[in-house]
């Protein structure tokens, strides 16, 4: 029964979107030395309140772009010094490697009057995941409306810094240091209708600018080619048609010897401000030019064959563990783990689930999951750790409250060396609660 709830941390598929726990947006794919697959995308807070308090960026990464670990939460407004003070306004990111550094950079306001003092702001770490320390924003770069940051490290080692917003695209070249620009910034030349989104990548020699375009509401993705980092382009045509969200952002990277693209929808919610990170695969032409993106639901298979996850590290407490619920029950349910489940969580009974005495390992990091049934749509729980709020999870249809394949899961930070109390509340939706798993990362 353990092994078979585990499982679920192992699927043999992708699907889209990827990541559903937590809403996120603005997908920034890189592959990195160690093989892995990294995204760094903008994050909807929920509940929805609009693309002004976004904020609270977390990375993820795969290794068979069907399995993402959550690799935790790496800046927020609050750790940016500089920052409006009111916070949120944490848009689109992108992320760079270095000289054995990371550079994360991201565009945020410096005063109240947000849209007239946006800054790109730029924090360092050792790791793609973690310790990321905010380090200032790039001088001489930012202004009205300018946002998006894109960096780009050609062969030669030379980086780029690209972004705008309101139908104006600039290019500034990166100093060695990585925080700093080289002389002029420059105007991209031959980029047809562009809104925002900007995204280089290098393929056979060839530069690809992708970005979104001005159609209000229904924006499409576009790309233009050059055979210079600092153009001028040409203009090629849409690659992803709109995705029924307000805006479009993504981005396209290879790996393992196939080309994706990366994007996001309100498939989820069906909500604009309420998104959620998409792949798909594209398909290059032998004249260097992308065919339009078919955008699925249903997912891919895995790249290969993972080796067998060790779960030792993992802790399971199961429904008949719980130390203390209010408006639900525990009810026999033989599909569930340990045969039992509590029933009919939900908002309007009240619903809570409480564990006292869930392990902190020695770091304090852990991925949390939440392995439940639902028939709604999408149910939501809220959790909190030691009596303080954390973040919602979106618990995602299964088929029925007795299909037990649901699972959710967040990375965040308790109390090391002692034992954590996790409580779970029941929000929309209706769900069955069978069990969580803990499990300590080692990023």
């Amino acid at each position: 029964m353990t092994e078979k709830i585990l499982d679920r941390k192992n699927r043999s598929y992708s699907k889209n979107p990827f990541i559903e726990s937590l809403f996120t947006a603005d997908p920034s794919a890189h592959v990195w030395g160690d093989g892995r697959l990294y995204v760094y995308p903008s994050h909807d807070v929920d509940p929805a309140r609009g693309c002004d308090l976004m904020d609270q960026y977390h990375v993820y990464s795969t290794d068979d772009m069907a399995n993402w670990r959550d690799e935790g939460q790496i800046l927020s407004s609050g750790d940016v010094e500089w920052g409006r003070p009111s916070g949120g306004f944490m848009w689109a990111p992108d992320c760079a490697f270095k000289n054995g550094k990371y550079y994360f950079y991201f565009p945020h306001p410096s005063d109240e009057k947000w849209n007239d003092s946006w800054k790109i702001g730029v924090a360092v770490s050792d790791s793609p995941v973690k310790d990321f320390k905010s380090v200032g924003f790039i001088e001489g770069v930012g202004g009205h409306a300018m946002i998006d940051p894109a960096t780009f490290v050609d062969n030669d080692g030379k980086g780029y810094m690209y972004y705008g917003g309101g139908g104006h695209c600039v290019v500034a070249e990166l100093n060695e240091d990585m925080v700093s620009v080289s002389g002029e910034v420059h105007e991209m030349d031959g980029l047809v209708d562009f809104h925002e989104a900007a995204w280089v990548f290098k393929r056979n020699g060839l530069y690809y600018m992708t970005y979104s375009d001005n159609h209000h509401g229904n924006n499409n993705l576009c790309y233009a080619i050059s055979d210079n980092p600092m153009g001028p382009w040409n203009y090629k045509g849409v690659y992803l048609l709109p995705t029924d969200c307000e805006t479009s952002h993504g981005s396209v990277v290879e790996y393992k010897g196939e080309w994706y693209a990366f994007y996001h929808s309100d498939d989820l919610s069906n909500q604009g401000v309420l998104r959620s990170i998409c792949w798909d695969p594209i398909v290059f032409n032998d004249d260097g030019t992308m065919q339009v993106v078919t955008q699925t639901r249903n997912g891919h298979p895995k790249l290969s064959d993972s080796p067998k996850k060790d779960y030792s590290n993992v802790k399971i407490y199961g429904s008949r563990q719980v130390s203390e619920i209010e408006g639900t029950q525990l009810v026999e349910q033989k599909d569930a783990y340990e045969g039992a489940c509590l029933r009919s969580c939900r908002e309007e009974n009240n619903s809570k689930i409480v564990f006292e005495n869930v392990d902190g390992f020695e770091s304090g990091f852990i991925n949390l999951g939440i392995y439940f049934a639902t028939e709604s749509k999408l149910a939501k729980c809220s959790i909190f750790v030691n009596d303080e709020f954390v973040s919602l999870l979106n618990l995602v249809f299964t088929g029925s409250w007795r299909t037990f394949d649901g699972y959710s899961n967040i990375t965040m930070q308790v109390e090391p060396g002692q034992l954590n109390k996790i409580e779970i509340r029941a929000l929309d939706g209706d769900f069955s609660f069978e069990a969580i798993s803990t499990e300590e990362y080692f990023n």
